[in-house]
Formats: C-alpha cells, structure tokens, sequence
C-alpha cells in the first residue's frame, strides 16, 4: 500500500486551468483517469487526509504510485480525452458499463447497390441506417415481414442475390411480392434504392404520409372498380398499422429523445435506456457496473452518456436527452452532445406531463434490473466461490486459485504444432489475456516438450516482466572452477525450496510468434501488459508427463510459489507433480466443472488457432514471400497471366506490362518464382498419361 504523500505534487506545481489527469500504478498502469475544470483544485483533494476520503477513493490513491496530468483548452476537449483515455486504458477504478447481451438492430445497408434489410449485431459499419435496438430479433424479423408488402426490399445475403442473378430466376420473395426483385431486373438500382430510402423514412418516424398516401390510393382505384387494387392496398395500409401498433405511441408530440434511468445501491448501478422516434419507443437496451469510483448519481449519468454517444454521429444522437440528473459539467457535455449531431441537443431532467411519466417507466425497468443482476450475480459468485475453495482443499493450496491459467497443445499428425493459454479470473474466462504460441524449438510431434517450451517461455516472460520494474534484483555473477555462470533474476524474498534444476541452464528465449500473437509486454504507456502478471495455478491439458515437464520448467526459473495441476480426458483425473496417484474429485464437484471449463476452452482456443495455420498454409503460394507485394498486386499478377505456373516462365519484361509493377519488383516476382520449384505433375493411374494444369493462386 503506498502512502500518497510520497507522490503529491508540490504546492502550484498543478495548474489552475482545465485538463485531464491519470493515476498510475507501481507497473505505471493507468488505475484511474479523471477530468477536472480546475486540475489544481480538482488533484488536490486526493491528498487529503486519508480518513476523510471515500473508501473507493482511499483504496485508488493507496494502489497509486504517482499522478499526471494533460492540460487542454475547454471543458469539451477535456470531456473528449477523458473517454478517449478510459476507452484506451481501461482503468480499473473508472466506472464502466457492460452489457449483458449483443442488442439486435434492424440495418439497411445503403452502402451497397442495391441496399440489404438484416439484423445486425456488433459494432455499427459506416453507409448502414440502424433502427433499434431491439429486444429480440424475432421482433425485428416479424416488424419486417409485415413492411414487405409495401416496401420490398432485399433481404437476402450477397451469395443468393448473385445466384439468382446468374440463373435468372429470384428467390422466394420475389415470387410471391414480398421482395421487388432487383438481382433479375424487375426494378432499376434507382427505383430499389428509393424503396429502401421509403422503408427507412418510415422506421425513422415518419409514417402518417405513406398510410394516407395508400388510403387515397385505395379510394381512387375504389371509385375506378379496380376492386383487387383497392384490396391489395387497403391491405398494405393494413399491414403498416400493425406494424406501428408494435410499438406504442408513448409520446403525442413525435418527439426524438432517449431517456436514460439509473437504479443503484452502494455497490452496483443499473442503467435503462428507451430510444423514442416519432413519438414510439423504437429500442430499449441496459447496463449494469460495479460502482468501483465515489460517483453519484449525476457522475453515473456523464459516464452513460459518454458511452452511449461516444462513437455516434449525426441523428444517432437525438434531439432530446431526459435524464434523472445532470451531470456536473452540463454546459460541457450539452455542447459536446451538440457536437456529434451537429444541432443543438436539449440535455434536461423532465418535470411534468407524458415525458415524466415514461421516466417513471424507464426507472421502474432499471430497478427491476438490477434486483434481477444481483440475484443471479449472488447466485455464480457463491457457486464460483464454492467451486475455487474446492480446488484449493483437493491440490492442498493456501489460498482459493483466483487466477488460473490452462495450457493446451494442438497439431495435426505433428504438422503446424500450436500451443494455447487462456486465463480464468474469479472463476470466469478474460478473454483479453488469453495467449497463442507457436512451437519453434524443434520440429515434430512431442506434447511433452512442447508444454517445457511453452511454459519456460511465459514465465520467462513474466521474469523479465519483474526485473523490468524492479520487483527483481539482478544477482552478482558466480564464478566457479568451470568459468562464470550467470545466475539469472532472483527474488527478493526468501531463497526458492524446490528442487534444483536437472536440465540445462536456460538460455536466451527462444523465438517467439509474431508480436501479435505473444510479444514483448509493452512499454510504460499504461496499458495492460502481456505475461505480466503471474497466476496461482497453473493447469495443463494432460496426465503426469504434462505435469511433470510444467513443474521442471518452472523449476529451471527457480519458480516455486505457483501450483501445477493436470486434468487428464480419460477419467477427468487432477495429476499433481511428483503424485503417483491422482486426485479424484466427485462428478458433482463445482471445482471439477470449473477446471473441466478451463481445459475445454484452451482446447478450443488451441485447435481453433492450428486449424487458422493449417488454412493459411493451404492457401499461401510462392508470391507471399515476395517483399513489398501486397494482396492487390498479388491479384492483378495473378489476373493477368492467369496462373503462377505462366507468371513463372513470364520474363521480366513481361511482368512490367501488369499495372503497378515497377521493374524491381518484377525482378523481385521472377526470384522468387525460380527459386521455388513448381509442384510435381499430377499423373492419371489409369493411363500413366500426365495431367497439365495450370496452377492457381494458391500453388
């Protein structure tokens, strides 16, 4: 625990002007970020007396190791680089909402030619129109097929509009009207990308104009006795109204606004938010945190509002806001609202009439919601509790395992061997920790050794993660009789018990895969760094070998504060290093079904990465390996000649006509291409006569 004094600034070191500030930690992670109108009076009043702080506060500035600050012009700039840096750095003391489902969306992709309706889930793609969110996408499916009739639009995917086009013949929906049939012709882009601009005109609110539009149409064919016209219309007419009844009318003025509600205790918030266009509740999504900051009600308002319109633009940012309270810089947010519509935004609490009364609504959702996440939240953390004290009891560790981390190896016949890490804290899976490795320390199929190298090198990693920030110190040199023998990083604490290491001195780390994959942890930027923190237990997929070869490296590490385990498939048994026997646990066992899950998703995780490498080693042809020639000149070689086999016997002459290929990267083309060897021929077994072909893209 530090003693925040021993990192305040000194008195008028802080400016008096608006800005934004970090707290950061003895690894120089980023624990808290903050914004101020005053960085001076704002950070001082971290430093004050320990006893009249917050709890949450008190417990922040005593994991914090030193404070920084960034000054910017305004109090918007300030509220803009604030979410930039909580989305950045994800700090552990910052309030951050999570959603408990992917909300669906109705989409009309009018960023293609001939604009698609579909549900969408997931990040929001520019040129796509989004209505919702919805509840269920059954909702969003069933609101659909009732629009059809009156606007029909293309609902089918990329692989049947291009079926169909080729064959001649539409799909389904286009036989029976409920699709206008674009991939055959029966309408031009232009009439196709006008009835999805009516279909999103009418999801956007406004839906008066085509229903009368419709009943005057009905009329007129009525008075002209084209009676089957005037049912097919009063039916469309029909259909829309159901389709508006789907969702009430909830406000008489066809207002635009969200209101936002929040329900909270000392411990949690939920958040509820109603999305209402014209006047009708189009979507309803919610979130609940954990209240790891002192944040009042307003303050948990700010950091909604921050979430909800960070990464909008334009009308996804409505006209009205209604909150129950408003957040402590209201001009500043107001003007950073206004911002992202490019209009001005009405930020305000409602006071009376229908708009108070849906509030009334939107804060009876939160409340129910979050009676409902604490009861299922009680529920996993007494089963997730019960299951971690179980595996301390079984492997005889002093403390419940709140980190856990499994290993699995993958390969195919000793092909493309693979390794996987994944990481369960507190009983549940993050994701965001979860490793890849590739074997590179030999070739050919050994389980065995490759959990040796797999685990030697994460916690390598971890060593050099610790002599970096100085919880290590570097030992003096020891010579002997046989020459000098470096003693590697040792810890501060008491000398290591295990036993003494019986291979060889560990050398340097051996090649690793690709930066992305497990690289070197980051510098002190703040981020969460790779392999930086170490895990209580250490779980292999495997019986005793995998143990074993687990343990001994961490031994070879001088490594002896962290439990080894293996889970063999057979009978589900927990093998403990140097056991001749296993540790059964009961089949009803909450700690047996934890470690169950582990296994199983590093063996997911594992074989989902061998079969990536195994399809990318299928697919690679011999231009991969040509410097500086990206996809797009790959494809118009490959356009141009044909086959990698007549791109091969092309002179280099010849591969400069292809546009975009300059001579050094011919000559670069045509090296490559002599020094791999063209594949053998195939042969017909029949006949013995053999098979020219041309080889593709993929040689």
């Amino acid at each position: 625990m530090a003693d925040p004094s021993s990192y305040r600034p000194k008195p008028g070191q802080i400016p008096d002007s608006p800005g934004v500030y970090k707290f950061r930690d003895e690894h120089r992670r980023v624990i808290y970020v903050g914004k101020a109108k005053n960085l001076r009076q704002r950070v001082a009043n971290y430093f004050q007396d320990l006893a009249n702080l917050h709890p949450r506060t008190r417990t922040m500035v005593t994991t914090a190791a030193s404070v920084e600050w960034t000054v910017v012009s305004t109090e918007v700039e300030a509220l803009q680089l604030e979410y930039s840096w909580i989305k950045e750095f994800d700090p552990r003391f910052n309030v951050k909402y999570r959603d408990d489902k992917s909300y669906p969306y109705l989409a009309v992709t009018l960023n293609e030619d001939f604009p698609r309706v579909q549900v969408m889930r997931g990040a929001k793609k520019k040129g796509v129109r989004y209505f919702g969110p919805y509840g269920h996408a059954w909702a969003i499916r069933e609101t659909v097929d009732l629009m059809l009739r009156v606007f029909p639009v293309r609902t089918c995917s990329a692989g049947v509009f291009k079926n169909a086009a080729r064959t001649g013949r539409p799909c389904l929906l286009g036989y029976i009207g409920k699709c206008s049939a674009p991939c055959v012709g029966r309408v031009t882009p232009e009439e196709h990308r006008e009835l999805a601009e009516d279909f999103c005109d009418f999801m956007a609110g406004r839906t008066g104009t085509y229903i009368r539009r419709l009943e005057k149409d009905m009329m007129q064919a009525a008075e002209e006795m084209e009676y089957e016209r005037a049912a097919r219309l009063r039916d469309d007419a029909e259909a829309l109204k159901r389709a508006m009844e789907k969702s009430a009318v909830v406000l008489a003025d066809a207002t635009d606004a969200d209101l936002i509600a929040v329900a909270e205790d000392e411990l949690e918030a939920a958040l509820q938010i109603f999305h209402v266009r014209g006047g009708r509740v189009r979507g309803q999504r919610g979130w609940v945190t954990d209240k790891v900051e002192a944040v009042d009600t307003s303050g948990l308002v700010e950091h909604a509002l921050q979430q909800l319109y960070g990464e909008e633009r334009g009308d996804a940012v409505p006209k009205e806001v209604l909150v129950p309270a408003l957040p402590e810089d209201t001009e500043a947010v107001s003007q950073w609202l206004a911002e992202r519509r490019g209009s001005q935004v009405s930020l305000r609490i409602p006071q009376r009439g229908d708009k108070k009364d849906l509030m009334v609504t939107v804060q009876r959702n939160a409340q129910q919601a979050l009676g409902l996440h604490k009861t299922k939240r009680a529920s996993d953390l007494t089963t997730r509790s019960r299951a971690l004290e179980e595996i301390a009891e079984a492997l005889g560790l002093d403390t419940a395992p709140l980190r856990i981390e499994c290993y699995d190896i993958s390969h195919l016949q000793g092909d493309d061997v693979v390794a996987s890490m994944v990481v369960f804290e507190d009983g549940l899976a993050r994701k965001s920790e979860y490793r890849r490795f590739q074997i590179k320390g030999f070739e050919g199929q050994d389980d065995v050794r490759s959990m040796h190298e797999v685990i030697g090198r994460r916690f390598k990693r971890y060593l050099q993660e610790k002599e970096r920030t100085g919880e290590w110190e570097e030992q003096p040199t020891d010579t002997t009789a046989d020459g000098p023998t470096p003693t590697g990083p040792a810890p501060t604490g008491p000398a290591p018990t295990g036993p003494a290491p019986t291979g060889p001195a560990p050398g340097p780390v051996p090649a690793l895969a690709p930066a992305a994959e497990d690289g070197e942890p980051r510098e002190d930027d703040g981020r969460p760094k790779r392999f930086a923190y170490p895990p209580q237990l250490v779980v292999v997929d495997g019986g005793q070998p995998q143990v074993a070869a687990a343990q001994r490296a961490l031994d070879e590490l001088g490594i002896d504060d962290i439990a080894v385990c293996g889970l063999a498939k057979r009978l589900e048994e927990v093998w403990l290093p140097g056991d001749d026997d296993p540790v059964v646990l009961p089949r009803s066992s909450e700690g047996l079904y934890l470690l169950q899950r582990v296994r199983d998703e590093a063996h997911r995780f594992a074989i989902t990465y061998q079969r990536a490498k195994r399809a990318k080693r299928i697919r690679s042809s011999p231009l991969d390996d040509v410097s500086g020639l990206g996809e797009t000149r790959k494809q118009a070689l490959i356009k141009h000649f044909g086959s990698v086999k007549k791109l091969r016997q092309a002179t280099i002459d010849e591969i400069c006509e292809v546009p975009g290929i300059g001579r050094r990267t011919a000559e670069s083309v045509a090296a490559a291409l002599a020094s791999t060897a063209p594949a053998a021929p195939a042969v017909n077994t029949a006949t013995g006569e053999i098979i020219e072909e041309d080889d593709g893209g993929s040689s």
